[in-house]
């Protein structure tokens, strides 16, 4: 999942800030460190950074994967339900106690994106190496994400060697295509269980991660829930005229009526708006950040203007409350002495909740404002997620196992700009989260899909420490007594 602009974009949120003033709620009381076999997991790690399952390029690789998961964890391959689709997707099922209670999700993928060829020797570490020093693991996917799938079964296993028998069944479900889309793993897997009837408490992604010492004028380390993620369309803008001699050419081209439409495209972006998940970003920022940008929250709404026009003075702040616009591929001519017949631009948005692909094209349309240009939907697509509550059981429960499991963080809801599996389950629950408790500083963002990935191994046992947590919490709740969400515990 392509998260590091994301981290970006949510890191530099404050600088921009705007809202009425939060009241903080009481974080949870720290517990005691769950015991962690540090070493497995450092090892299991190690070994499928060596394993190089790019999307699509090496069945034999997800293979390997399945096998070193089954090794690693038999307790959890024993005990639960496995079920497998395609090269290395997977669906467990740790069947719960009780059938009142509603189940929940914990999702991950096991694919990675492939090293830019010609970067390789900038690797402090070999890429696929899995090296083990100075404290990281080094390699692709420690970050992005195979870490997430590793540690939640190690979360789990550690809890069956316990004795711990939920009362509330679990699902997990890894993915191997989520880099190219998760069509044929992902979506699979969703509609197996949109067939059974299967919906879910809340659900738990990858998405958005633990900043340190990255967010401007907080003091405190961040814990960013992704609430919503954007959608995605390409739209492919046409033009056409009639071919013939570059000697003898009229007053435009094929290829000059679609330079026309892109600068009208470029210069007339659709409209930004703080509503949903960055007025709810502002909002839980608001009571720690002071100075000029405490000033400018004070004096919401009448200093939206003024913020939203902060936002759009860097592109990874404008993304956070508009459809992005993007011209990314240009088409157009044969030869230099040849009047093209047909000019085409590949036009890629990326959607804000409150925003459709109908919108796209009726913004398209209106802004070219000429009839005479096509305007076509090509390739994969999706809508804005739906945005799911801060109020609701699975966001209290997760920001209370961060706070749980890692002291003194400021929990902080936040917009994914980028896609995540997420996209094939969002129907099968109201409360769709995206987090992985990965600690980033200012130097590891461009690690994601990047250079030199590795993740600490400190961190690594941290992870399972959390997902422990969520599953033991997550157990904790009350049954509800009538439809609607389940009490909390607490």
């Amino acid at each position: 999942m392509k998260f590091c602009a994301n981290l970006v974009a949510s890191f530099l949120l404050i600088l921009a800030a705007g809202c009425t003033a939060a009241v903080s709620k009481k974080a949870a009381e720290p517990i005691a460190p769950a015991p962690v076999n540090a070493a497995r997991v450092v090892a299991t790690m190690s070994a499928a950074v060596r394993l190089e399952t790019v999307s699509e390029r090496n069945p034999e690789a997800f293979a390997e994967m399945k096998k070193l998961l089954r090794q690693s964890y038999p307790l959890t391959f024993g005990r639960l339900g496995v079920e497998e689709n395609g090269p290395g997707s997977l669906l467990f099922t740790w069947q719960g106690s009780d059938a009142k209670r509603t189940p929940y999700l914990l999702l991950a993928h096991l694919d990675v994106v492939p090293v830019e060829a010609g970067t390789e020797n900038l690797w402090e570490f070999p890429p696929f190496s899995g090296a083990v020093e100075n404290g990281y693991v080094w390699g692709r996917g420690t970050l992005d994400c195979k870490s997430t799938a590793i540690t939640i079964l190690a979360a789990v296993e550690d809890l069956i060697a316990s004795g711990f028998v939920p009362r509330r069944t679990l699902y997990l479900a890894f993915g191997d295509d989520e880099e190219i889309g998760g069509n044929t793993g992902a979506s699979v897997l969703a509609d197996r269980l949109e067939k059974r009837d299967v919906r879910f408490l809340f659900t738990l992604d990858e998405g958005m991660v633990i900043a340190d010492g990255i967010l401007p004028g907080l003091d405190r380390t961040a814990a960013i829930i992704g609430v919503a993620e954007k959608g995605y369309v390409t739209m492919k803008i046409t033009a056409r005229a009639p071919g013939g001699h570059s000697s003898m050419p009229p007053t435009s081209t094929a290829a000059g009526r679609l330079a026309r439409a892109i600068v009208r495209i470029e210069e007339h972006p659709m409209p930004a708006s703080l509503e949903g998940p960055p007025r709810q970003t502002l909002e839980a920022l608001a009571p720690h950040i002071g100075g000029a940008t405490g000033l400018a929250i004070a004096a919401l709404p009448l200093t939206e203007g003024l913020i939203l026009a902060n936002y759009n003075g860097s592109p990874a702040q404008a993304a956070q409350v508009r459809t992005t616009t993007a011209v990314t591929m240009l088409n157009a001519g044969t030869k230099e002495n040849v009047l093209p017949q047909r000019a085409e631009a590949i036009v890629n948005f990326r959607l804000r909740p409150g925003d459709t692909i109908a919108d796209v094209r009726t913004h398209l349309r209106d802004v070219i404002d000429d009839g005479a240009i096509e305007i076509d939907q090509v390739g994969f697509a999706s809508a804005p997620s739906p945005v799911a509550s801060t109020t609701s059981t699975g966001y209290e429960l997760i920001s209370r196992s961060i706070e749980e499991v890692f002291p003194g963080v400021l929990i902080v809801p936040g917009l994914v700009l980028g896609g995540t599996d997420t996209r094939h389950y969002v129907h099968l629950s109201e409360n769709s989260l995206r987090f992985g408790p990965m600690r980033l500083g200012r130097d590891d963002i461009s690690r994601v899909h990047g250079t030199n990935e590795r993740i600490s191994t400190d961190n690594l046992v941290e992870m399972v420490r959390f997902y422990r947590r969520v599953i033991e919490n997550a157990d904790a709740l009350a049954p509800a007594s009538a439809p609607g969400p389940e009490a909390s515990a607490r």
